[in-house]
């Protein structure tokens, strides 16, 4: 098999590229990989489904005759992959796309996987996807109601001193009568949110703010994000509702956990970790996150997956302590996550790669006509059941959104 990397002319717009068929993505302003077809699949459970993905990976890139003019990250051969949030539930998917486009810092790529050492590349036309005819939203594993009962439980395990924080995630499905092409979701997605990650693996499909870590060469960056408030569309009471944020008691002590969970997964593997003190302020379109950008040095081989391995699960998704907010979430939540806040993105021979938290997304089955929408909020002790569920619905919008036949 070879792998052959060419520069192309800039596509301009990435996602307007994909086909129908097989698509997979992982776009932020406009910039990053699209590809489709399927060179190369893998599905993995199990405690040890980041390093039987590292093993796969090797073997499988040591059997490609490699051809790449262009040597950037993301060019060569390149996996996309979608982790189970819970290694006793549900699979990761793996995939290598036969066709690779990408685009970073002016630069334009086209990576093609088959039994042709140089076939001739060729960027499909740009296509308007399907628009839904209607769509009908139900409750998920657990009414609203329900859930509010699940937080306000965990409030009450906090306050007795069984955990610090949890991380409590609730879902609503949408029923689509007619196409339901996900290019069309992409589409208003990463219109939408383009300082997001918009992604598509496997059936799952997302716009997510968090990126769980990258690594160029070195260089090893995560965005830390806890801490939540809805924004009410006029620029002055945004700002109050960020200084607001900024002050709250309740969610700086969330954002720390989750700022020193990462920062003690990645010193194992960094040095020169640059934490900021405090958070900064994330203005999303439907929302304002408390972010911190935690980077540092690379002290060993560790590739980008293996680092993933060692953050997954960060207190921002899961909880503090890690095992007892895990037995916690299996416990009370009512649902199986599947890949819903594992980590999403990819990774290329080098070690490279980016991944973010599956976080904003949807699990759509294109033939049942359903899209199960996810949403988690961190408990702690001055968590409020009501408020919660209002954050809950603010995550939500990106995916209702995108589903609107307007």
């Amino acid at each position: 098999m070879f792998a052959t990397t060419r520069p192309i002319a800039d596509p301009i717009e990435l996602i307007a590229r994909l086909p129908v068929n097989d698509p997979v993505a992982w776009v932020h302003d406009g910039e990053g990989l699209i590809g489709w077809g399927v060179a190369a699949r893998l599905e993995v459970r199990g405690n040890e489904r980041f390093s039987r993905t590292q093993r796969w990976w090797s073997t499988l890139c040591a059997s490609l005759e490699i051809d790449d003019t262009v040597s950037m990250p993301g060019t060569g051969p390149v996996a996309f992959g979608s982790f189970s949030f819970d290694s006793e539930s549900g699979s990761s998917y793996v995939v290598v796309p036969r066709v690779v486009v990408g685009r970073r810092a002016g630069q334009a790529w086209i990576t093609t996987i088959g039994r042709e050492p140089r076939p001739r590349a060729i960027l499909p036309p740009v296509s308007v996807p399907d628009r839904p005819i209607s769509v009908t939203w139900a409750e998920g594993s657990a009414s609203a109601i329900e859930w509010q009962g699940a937080v306000a439980e965990a409030v009450r395990r906090i306050k007795a001193g069984e955990l610090d924080k949890v991380v409590l995630a609730r879902d609503v499905i949408a029923h689509v009568d007619g196409p339901l092409d996900v290019r069309h979701l992409l589409l208003r997605l990463a219109a939408a949110y383009p300082s997001c990650w918009t992604f598509a693996v496997g059936d799952l499909i997302g716009a997510t703010p968090e990126l769980l870590v990258r690594r160029t060469g070195d260089l090893v960056t995560s965005r830390v994000l806890a801490g939540t408030v809805r924004r009410r569309g006029d620029d002055q009471a945004d700002a109050g509702l960020a200084r607001a944020l900024l002050a709250s008691g309740k969610d700086a002590e969330e954002h720390e956990y989750a700022v020193h969970s990462v920062a003690r997964a990645l010193a194992a593997h960094c040095t020169d970790l640059d934490v900021p003190a405090r958070p900064h302020v994330l203005e999303l379109a439907n929302v304002q996150h408390l972010a911190t950008d935690v980077t540092g040095r690379l002290a060993d081989a560790a590739p980008v997956l293996a680092l993933a391995a060692s953050l997954h699960p960060t207190a921002a998704v899961c909880g503090t302590p890690t095992e007892r907010a895990f037995s916690v979430i299996r416990e009370i939540e009512g649902m199986d996550r599947g890949r819903y806040a594992g980590p999403v993105g990819w990774f290329d021979r080098h070690g490279d790669g980016e991944f973010g938290i599956a976080l904003r997304c949807a699990a759509v089955d294109v033939e049942a006509g359903q899209v199960r929408s996810f949403a988690g909020c961190g408990i702690v002790a001055g968590s409020d059941p009501g408020d919660e569920l209002a954050e809950s619905v603010a995550k939500l919008v990106p995916i209702r959104d995108a589903l609107e036949l307007r």
